[in-house]
């Protein structure tokens, strides 16, 4: 069997929920994890609200290798990821020297103010992610990666994390083009390769353009023979199909 690590991603915020703020954190972290071959295997959304991501967190952390986190470390009253996380962790939180010291390099004496110094709160026992954007820093604690919802400052943040992960056999994806067959025409015969494959997993995914339909058919796995051998019954398919006299 491949090695599997595995891992959740948890965006947290009101106003990704009410679609005010348009989500690109989770794009970015899935492609991220998938080339480094970490497995991102469930994505939650869930309101600044306590109770909502204390929940979210255990369940999560325990389910996978490793959980991450967006949004809700700032300096406002809603942001309250931090509190959040050491509750779930069932530890203190406090203003770390070093989180302070990060602030002080950014903010003259006079502007770092009591809603600035919220960003310098952490859990007992974290460990800080860097951040050379901002100087917020982000936080480890235990298995959870807490980072910033701000597109820029999660990238980096990911960046200096990536090193300290352990990872798995990374993921190989091959797309075999569907054309000129809609998915009804080669979903039947799709599934009985799907079934008698397990190694691998295969979808077929259509979109529009102005010149009309195009299905494409993606088989994922992380053994190549497997995979070879699935693209290889897809082409036979879809050539028998067409009626190809030379299916590949």
């Amino acid at each position: 069997m491949a090695a599997s690590v595995t891992a959740a991603l948890l965006i947290i915020g009101d106003e990704i929920l009410s679609g005010r703020t348009k989500d690109k954190n989770i794009g970015y972290v899935a492609e991220y994890l998938t080339g480094i071959g970490i497995d991102l295997r469930e994505v939650r959304i869930v309101p600044d609200e306590e109770e909502e991501i204390v929940a979210a967190v255990n369940a999560l952390r325990s389910r996978y290798t490793y959980l991450f986190t967006t949004g809700g470390i700032g300096p406002t009253h809603d942001d309250i990821t931090a509190d959040a996380v050491a509750k779930a962790f069932g530890v203190g939180i406090r203003h770390d020297p070093r989180a302070v010291a990060m602030l002080q390099e950014r903010y003259p004496p006079h502007e770092l103010n009591e809603a600035r110094m919220r960003m310098a709160r952490i859990p007992d026992g974290a460990d800080l992610i860097d951040n050379p954007i901002s100087k917020a820093p982000g936080f480890r604690i235990g298995n959870v990666f807490v980072m910033a919802g701000v597109p820029a400052i999660m990238q980096v943040m990911l960046d200096a994390i990536g090193p300290t992960l352990e990872t798995g056999d990374r993921m190989i994806s091959r797309i075999v083009e569907a054309e000129g067959l809609a998915e009804g025409h080669y979903a039947e015969g799709l599934a009985a390769i799907a079934a008698a494959e397990g190694r691998v997993s295969i979808g077929s995914y259509p979109s529009f353009s102005a010149s009309g339909f195009r299905n494409q058919i993606v088989v994922r796995g992380k053994d190549a023979a497997a995979v070879d051998a699935t693209v290889h019954a897809i082409r036979e398919l879809l050539g028998r199909l067409r009626g190809d006299r030379n299916p590949l």
